[in-house]
């Protein structure tokens, strides 16, 4: 499965290279949406820094909400940073009393991780430099992804874990993996969609968690336990990838409002990467394709399916992910 990727949020770019037009009215929704139910992080920086300075009059609105969302989110972490510090000056008073006990012991440790951890939020959050996990999605987060309605192709931003059709929140709890569709479970598992509702994600380089064992090319050794390691894999020569990806959109969501979401497709992995100890990959299809996966015909699953098969191919390279 593709847990997390490296998105393009580059929207000028989908503009100029894809002939696309950015959904402003989208954009705005989820932007108010996610600032008022405190899920704002849940927005990639990237993808906010992207309307910071509006380039039209439509985009004000929203460079309005991106400020004020930051600004908000800024108090929040502060807010914590204050009371954390205040509960370890209590727990370092008890432990220089007479009587230490555990429990202060603990909160100062807690205190000191939390304080740490939102300071570091903190800082990321008022950094003007920007850097590749800006842009790095997981399940649950948002990445706009490019669709077409009526001849005219949307970026549409969209939560990167699929509701599917009929589905509500509690139905989705049961099932968290829908961020992947895998090519052998499209007709069956992804029917509704498949050869209906078609986008694409544009990603520079995707990550994957697998055993060490694995990763190591070796059977675990008796009495081992497993570890879990992260790797990055990068395409090379380095290249933006056009990963096919299905999509719903779900009337009034959670909060009132539509909730767009999707999937990445995956399929056998190509030999680096099972070598490498995964048995999945996304699935990148060629810039000539990018018509026909956009506009699918329900009745002709096989060019689909050739669409897929004829994909790109690039050689992925692949480290430990910092």
């Amino acid at each position: 499965m593709c847990y997390s990727a490296q998105i393009e949020a580059d929207y000028d770019k989908f503009v100029r290279e894809w002939g696309a037009i950015i959904s402003i009215k989208r954009f705005t929704e989820l932007f108010w949406e996610k600032r008022k139910d405190g899920q704002w992080v849940k927005i990639p920086k990237a993808m906010r820094e992207a309307f910071r300075k509006p380039r039209g009059e439509g985009e004000f609105e929203l460079a309005k909400i991106v400020a004020e969302g930051d600004r908000e989110q800024a108090d929040a972490y502060q807010v914590e940073i204050d009371a954390q510090s205040a509960r370890l000056e209590k727990a370092e008073a008890v432990l220089a009393g007479p009587k230490p006990t555990k429990t202060a012991s603990n909160d100062k440790r807690i205190a000191s991780d939390k304080i740490a951890r939102a300071q570091r939020n903190l800082d990321d959050l008022s950094r003007k430099e920007p850097k590749d996990r800006d842009s790095r999605i997981y399940p649950g987060i948002w990445a706009p992804v490019m669709i077409e309605k009526d001849g005219q192709r949307i970026v549409v931003p969209m939560r990167y874990q699929c509701r599917l059709p009929g589905w509500n929140e509690a139905i989705e709890r049961k099932y968290p993996g829908t961020y992947n569709a895998r090519r052998d479970k499209l007709e069956e598992s992804w029917g509704k969609l498949f050869g209906h509702r078609h986008g694409i994600m544009i990603v520079n380089r995707f990550y994957e968690n697998v055993s060490r064992h694995k990763m190591e090319g070796r059977e675990p050794a008796p009495g081992e336990k497993e570890e879990n390691v992260v790797l990055e894999f990068d395409p090379q020569p380095p290249q933006e990838m056009l990963v096919a990806c299905l999509w719903n959109m779900s009337p009034h969501g959670d909060h009132g409002t539509d909730l767009f979401s999707f999937a990445a497709i995956t399929d056998e992995p190509p030999p680096e990467v099972a070598a490498a100890g995964h048995d999945r990959c996304i699935v990148p299809i060629k810039p000539e394709h990018v018509d026909a996966w956009l506009s699918p015909d329900p009745d002709n699953l096989e060019a689909l399916y050739a669409i897929l098969d004829d994909r790109a191919r690039p050689y992925y390279e692949h480290r430990l992910a910092a």
